[in-house]
């Protein structure tokens, strides 16, 4: 069985608005529908992964001089 290509965030996305669509027809065989089910709890928990690295990333760019975080709005509205 061949590795599966790891896909980035907005890939993982619109796999899992496929699946979830899929799954909300309810038209799958049970055991399809398990897989479906299994496959869309992977991306989910990979999809939180890479959103919690990038609020990481975040909170380390807006860190203060005195390493308290410093809290500035999205987007820079100013």
């Amino acid at each position: 069985m061949a590795a599966k290509k790891k896909l980035n965030f907005e890939s993982s996305m619109a796999r899992l608005e496929e699946i979830v669509s899929l799954l909300e027809k309810g038209d799958a065989p049970l055991e399809q529908a398990m897989s479906l089910f299994e496959e869309g709890a992977k991306l989910l928990r990979e999809c939180t992964r890479q959103l919690d690295d990038a609020e990481q990333k975040v909170t380390l760019l807006t860190a203060g001089r005195d390493g308290e975080v410093v809290e500035e709005p999205f987007g820079g509205n100013n």
